[in-house]
């Protein structure tokens, strides 16, 4: 992201309007400042990623299956995915985590998964990225494939953001 403009902080946010004194407003921004706010801050907002949808799950101890991202609607585009998984109560012997996504492209169904987490430590933990171009109005998924040595032992969190990018 780019920087922001230095502030015109030596010139006076308000002007007066000497032409007409009878006015009854005679008072309005400066120039300096209206050109700061309209091609550095503007610009700077309208080219900022929007978060869409966060998600947090905690204290789960089972697989889950495919579930869409909840939204009303997108639009065809480039979004940014990212997830935290981490373990929260290890099973004590073995267990593993996969944490994937899905998404449709050019009609075409992708996916892309971590590695799996087999730390079985409350120490354990993932994070990952996801650049995607998605269809419009097309599902972005996520899921998390659990395996416990003791089946429901091993808890974990997970944290899916999902923002949409200019």
């Amino acid at each position: 992201m780019a920087n922001i403009a230095s502030l015109p902080s030596n010139d006076s946010v308000i002007e007066t309007d000497e032409t007409i004194p009878s006015r009854r407003d005679p008072f309005y921004i400066s120039k300096s400042w209206q050109i700061w706010l309209q091609q550095s801050l503007v610009d700077q907002v309208q080219s900022a990623p929007s978060s869409l949808r966060i998600v947090v799950l905690i204290d789960q101890n089972a697989t889950i299956g495919a579930t869409p991202i909840p939204l009303a609607s997108i639009t065809a585009g480039q979004y940014r995915l990212q997830w935290y998984a981490r373990i929260t109560t290890p099973d004590g012997v073995a267990s593993s985590l996969t944490i994937s996504a899905g998404w449709t492209e050019s009609a075409t169904t992708l996916s892309i998964s971590g590695a799996a987490m087999t730390g079985d430590t409350t120490t354990t933990v993932q994070t990952g990225t996801l650049l995607l171009q998605a269809d419009a109005n097309a599902a972005i998924t996520y899921s998390a494939v659990y395996s416990s040595n003791t089946p429901g032992a091993m808890r974990f969190r997970l944290s899916i953001s999902l923002e949409g990018l200019p």
